[in-house]
């Protein structure tokens, strides 16, 4: 595989530690709540090139990258604009399993390619007018519709409707489709069963090993769903934060689920236990009973304001019902702030 967009100008791991050892990162808002701005329908999800497919295809935001991207391109500088220094790709299910949906497993491995490129335009366009405030792209890696520990059958709780082999291979091919796309990190996000994020952590190095391409720095976010503290597949954080650190993360945090006062005290107790930079992005409140987000921008940012201030943070933004207006108020609230220091590993002798 030849030397990917990525892997020019820019050394991404030195480059993104140096930021993060000096202020407090801003990662961005929801795609999807932007995207629902559009109202778009389905002639608009389909296009030119997919006005004859056989499925219904809206609600398929990830095709929006090859149909629509100046769309998607015109949200990721919203964003930018905004004051993220982090944006990720349009690619939350651009697997040959999630896209199995709607009958497109084909063209998942263009979907990644198609993302990055519009993502790393803006990017660099946006680092381009202010070298001092490089701008990352993140390859969002999403949590798949099947899940490797728990069965969609109750009456037969040791089935399986995926295997491993099967979860790395899709990752694999998305892996492979982000990095030449010119991604600068990989996001496994949205965690809800720590044995899928295992299988996108080993076809991450496995892509890497295969090809023997430096490795992207790998950035890990979890998702805590309710008031138990535990993962959908039963961990608690700290047994989730000791299952996925063999894969030496860039960060390690929490998105979705909750809204930041729900999360608080998840993102303290992980700020206590992480060696790597801590991350948190959630979603604007709790939703309503029509599945809306209510929360203001400031209040969200108070929250995050709150948590830089007492120390817990390294990377900060938004997820479900966040908007550039959240991700302005949130850069602009812990702009001063000092990030959370890296604790002091002691080695020990065996």
């Amino acid at each position: 595989m030849r030397e990917p967009a990525g892997y020019k100008n820019i050394k991404r791991m030195s480059t993104i530690s140096k930021e993060l050892e000096k202020r407090i990162l801003v990662i961005d808002g929801a795609m999807g709540t932007m995207i629902q701005r559009y109202k778009l329908e389905e002639n608009d999800y389909r296009g030119e090139r997919f006005k004859d497919w056989h499925t219904d295809v809206k609600g398929n935001n990830d095709l929006l990258s090859i149909t629509q991207p100046g769309i998607i391109g015109a949200i990721h500088r919203e964003y930018l604009e905004a004051g993220a220094d982090i944006i990720e790709t349009n690619t939350f299910s651009s697997t040959v399993i999630a896209q199995a949906d709607y009958d497109m497993q084909s063209i998942a491995y263009e979907l990644n390619v198609a993302s990055a490129r519009v993502a790393r335009e803006a990017a660099d366009e946006y680092t381009a007018k202010d070298p001092s405030k490089p701008r990352f792209v993140a390859g969002a890696i999403g949590p798949l519709n099947k899940t490797l520990s728990l069965s969609p059958d109750v009456n037969n709780p040791g089935f399986r409707a995926v295997t491993f082999d099967e979860v790395a291979s899709a990752y694999y091919d998305q892996i492979k489709g982000l990095v030449e796309g010119g991604v600068h990190l990989l996001l496994i996000e949205t965690i809800f069963d720590t044995l899928n994020a295992k299988g996108a952590i080993y076809a991450a190095k496995k892509f890497f090993r295969d090809t023997k391409l430096p490795e992207l720095p790998i950035m890990i976010s979890g998702t805590i769903t309710d008031a138990s503290g535990r993962t959908l597949s039963g961990q608690t954080l700290e047994a989730f934060y000791v299952s996925v650190m063999h894969a030496k993360p860039l960060s390690i945090g929490l998105n979705c689920a909750l809204g930041a006062q729900e999360m608080r005290g998840h993102i303290a107790e992980l700020s206590q236990i992480a060696a790597c930079y801590v991350s948190a992005y959630p979603n604007a409140g709790l939703p309503n009973a029509m599945g809306e987000y209510d929360e203001h921008p400031t209040e969200t940012a108070h929250f995050l304001e709150d948590w830089a201030k007492e120390g817990f943070v390294n990377i900060v933004g938004g997820c479900c019902g966040t908007t550039p207006d959240h991700i302005k108020h949130i850069a602009d609230n812990v702009r001063k702030i000092t990030p959370r220091r890296l604790p002091v590993v002691e080695e020990t002798l065996a």
